[in-house]
C-alpha cells in the first residue's frame, strides 16, 4: 500500500473529487487506483474563512514501485499496515476464572479480549447496567436524588460514558491497539467514521448502546456481569491475592481467584481507602482541577471556521494552552463542543461538575474545562490519599456555595473577585489582513452573547464560584485565560459562564505495578485510569488489553484447563 498525506479537498466533495487529487499526487490515472481507504480525516482551517478537509489515504495500485521511485517526495510512502495480534496463551493452570473489578473502558475490554480467548472472565460492577444507569442519572439531574454506586462516575461504562465518548488519545500505539479499540467500538455499534476522524467521538446517547452490546459479546463468550456487587475486601494469603469479598443485594459473598484486575476507576475512593489499609503499595500522583467555562457554540464556530452557520461543518472545538508567571499551566480539557456542563456528583454533601455531548453535538454552549495541574506538593495530607482529600475538600466548598446546585459566575464576575479590577484587559490587536477576513472580537461576542445562558444538566444557581479553589489556582486560571483569549478573541470575554468544581480529571492516586502488570501483591492487576495509568476512554480500553495479554501471556485459557 502506498500512504498519500494531506490530500486537501474543498468543503463541498464527493468520493471521485478524492481519487482524482490521489491520482495527480501519484501522477497516474484515477483508474489505475485498485482500492483505498480513508486512514485519517480532519478540517484545515488555517486560512478562514477558506476551509478545507485534509485526507491521509491508503491507496493500492497495480505497479507500486514503479509509482514510488517516479514519486519521490515527503507526501507518499509506502506502508504495510500491522493488525493487532493477541499474544500465545501461557501454559500455566488457571484456579478459577479471572475476577475483574469495574466495567469502564479498562475492565470492559480487559474483559472482552480474556473472554475471547476463553478466559471466562467474572466481571463485577458496583453500579447499575447501562440503561438502568442513564435512568438514575437522569432523575439526579431532574429531581436532585443521588444514586452513589449509580450515578455520573459508577455505573457500567464508566465514568466516561457521560463525557462525549471522545477518543482521542495521545498513547503511542505501535502494537495497533488503538485501532483495535476502535474497530471494536464501531462492531459494537459506533459510527464507523471513527476510525478515520482526527477527533473521533461517539457520543453519550450512542454510546449507551455500544457498551450494551460490548457486554452481551462478553456474555456470549462465556464471560459473566454482575451489576449491584462491589469488593469490599481482598483475600490474601502471604503475598498473594486468593479472592475477594464481594456486597450486594442478597448479602456478602466470598468469590476466590488467583487473578484479581482492578479496573476501579479514578473516583473509587472507598475502594482505595479499603487497599490503603490492606497496604497495597499505592503513592499520590499529580493531576488537574479547575472549573468548566462556556461559550456560545456559534461564536466558537465563528472565531475557529470564520462562519457559524455552514451546514458542512461540525461543532467547532479548540485545544489551548498557557504558562503562566508562576510557572503552572492552564490548559483546556475533554472540551464538548456543542454540549452540556453535568452535575457529576457521587457523593453526599459533595459536587463536582464535568462536561458531555450527544452525538449530534448541537447544544446552544461549547465548554471545556479549564484546569490547573496539581501535585502532591499541593495537598495537606502526604499520605498516598492526599489527593483524594485535597478532591473532597473542593468538591465541599463547591456543594455549599451552591446548596447543593451547580455554582455558575460570569467570568467577568469571577475575575473581578480575584484580581480586585474593575474592568476587563483589553483583547491583543489582529494584524489588519485578519481584521479583513474576521469579524472584530466586540461583534463576535455581542452577536452570539444575546440570550446566552448556561447550559447545565441538573440544577444550577449563581454562586460565588471564586471561592471554591485556592487562592493561587485562581489567580493562575485568571491569568492563562486571558493570555488565551489575546489569540482567541472572545475566549476571555467576562460573559462567558464558569462553573465547578472539576475535580475528577483523572486519578489522584497510582497502584504501583511491574513489568508483569502486577503489583507487589501477586495475581493483582492495577489498570486503567483509577490505578493511575490512562487517562480517558481509549488510553484505558488500551490499558485493559495490555492487562489481559500479560494475564493470557502466562496462564492457558480455562477451556483448556477444564478440558
Amino acid at each position: 500500500m502506498i500512504r498519500i498525506n494531506q490530500i486537501k479537498v474543498p468543503l463541498e466533495h464527493n468520493e471521485q473529487d478524492i481519487i482524482r487529487k490521489a491520482a495527480s499526487v501519484l501522477r497516474i490515472a484515477p483508474a489505475k487506483i485498485l482500492d483505498w481507504q480513508i486512514v485519517r480525516k480532519s478540517i484545515d482551517a488555517r486560512k478562514k474563512p477558506e476551509i478545507r478537509i485534509s485526507y491521509s489515504l491508503d491507496v493500492s495500485v497495480a505497479s507500486q514501485k514503479e509509482v514510488l521511485a517516479r514519486c519521490r517526495n515527503k507526501q507518499i510512502q509506502a506502508v504495510e499496515e500491522k493488525a493487532y495480534r493477541f499474544p500465545e496463551t501461557g501454559r500455566q493452570l488457571l484456579c478459577g476464572r479471572p475476577v475483574i473489578i469495574g466495567t469502564g473502558p479498562a475492565g470492559l475490554f480487559c474483559g472482552y479480549l480474556l473472554a475471547k480467548h476463553g478466559y471466562k472472565p467474572l466481571l463485577l460492577e458496583r453500579g447499575s447496567c447501562v440503561e438502568r444507569r442513564l435512568a438514575d442519572v437522569e432523575r439526579f439531574w431532574q429531581e436532585g436524588v443521588l444514586d452513589p454506586n449509580s450515578n455520573v462516575q459508577f455505573g457500567e461504562g464508566g465514568a466516561g460514558t457521560f463525557s462525549d465518548g471522545k477518543l482521542n488519545t495521545l498513547v503511542k500505539d505501535k502494537l495497533g491497539r488503538n485501532k483495535e479499540v476502535l474497530r471494536i467500538f464501531v462492531e459494537a455499534g459506533a459510527p464507523e467514521q471513527i476510525l478515520y476522524e482526527s477527533k473521533p467521538h461517539i457520543g453519550t446517547d450512542i454510546l449507551v448502546s455500544v457498551v450494551k452490546n460490548l457486554r452481551e459479546q462478553i456474555r456470549a463468550w462465556g464471560g459473566e456481569v454482575r451489576f449491584g456487587t462491589q469488593m469490599t475486601e481482598l483475600i490474601c494469603e502471604g503475598e498473594r491475592v486468593k479472592g475477594v469479598v464481594v456486597c450486594n443485594d442478597d448479602g456478602v459473598e466470598t468469590l476466590e481467584s488467583e487473578i484479581v484486575v482492578l479496573a476501579i476507576g479514578h473516583s473509587a475512593r472507598d475502594t482505595f481507602e479499603m487497599l490503603y489499609r490492606m497496604q497495597v503499595p499505592m503513592e499520590a500522583k499529580s493531576f488537574a482541577v479547575g472549573l468548566r467555562m462556556e461559550h456560545p457554540r456559534r461564536m466558537i464556530d465563528q472565531i475557529q471556521y470564520g462562519s457559524a452557520e455552514h451546514p458542512l461543518l461540525p461543532a467547532a472545538s479548540y485545544k489551548v494552552t498557557a504558562r503562566t508567571s508562576s510557572g503552572r499551566g492552564v490548559y483546556s480539557f475533554c472540551m464538548c463542543p456543542g454540549g452540556y456542563v453535568v452535575n457529576a456528583s457521587s457523593e453526599p454533601g459533595r459536587l463536582a461538575v464535568n462536561g458531555m455531548s450527544y452525538s449530534s453535538r448541537d447544544g446552544d454552549n461549547s465548554n471545556s474545562a479549564m484546569i490547573v495541574t496539581v501535585t502532591p506538593e499541593d495537598y495537606e495530607d502526604s499520605s498516598p490519599l492526599g489527593g483524594i482529600a485535597f478532591q473532597r475538600k473542593l468538591e465541599e466548598k463547591a456543594y455549599r456555595i451552591g446548596k447543593g446546585a451547580v455554582p455558575v459566575e460570569t467570568y467577568g464576575k469571577f475575575r473581578q473577585a480575584v484580581t480586585g479590577e474593575q474592568t476587563m484587559p483589553a483583547a491583543a490587536d489582529k494584524t489588519s489582513e485578519a481584521k479583513e477576513s474576521t469579524p472584530s472580537e466586540a461583534s463576535v461576542i455581542e452577536r452570539y452573547h444575546t440570550h446566552f445562558a448556561p447550559a447545565v444538566k441538573g440544577k444550577f444557581c449563581p454562586a460565588p464560584v471564586h471561592e471554591i479553589l485556592p487562592p493561587e489556582l485562581n489567580h493562575a486560571l485568571v491569568e492563562g485565560i486571558d493570555l488565551i483569549g489575546q489569540s482567541i478573541h472572545g475566549f476571555a470575554d467576562g460573559g462567558a459562564y464558569l462553573s465547578g468544581v472539576e475535580s475528577r480529571t483523572s486519578s489522584p492516586v497510582r497502584i504501583t505495578r511491574d513489568e508483569t502488570g502486577q503489583s507487589l501483591l501477586r495475581g493483582l492487576y492495577p489498570c486503567g485510569e483509577g490505578a493511575g495509568y490512562a487517562g480517558g476512554i481509549t488510553s484505558a480500553a488500551m490499558d485493559g488489553m495490555v492487562t489481559a495479554e500479560k494475564i493470557a501471556a502466562q496462564f492457558a485459557p480455562l477451556a483448556k484447563t477444564e478440558a
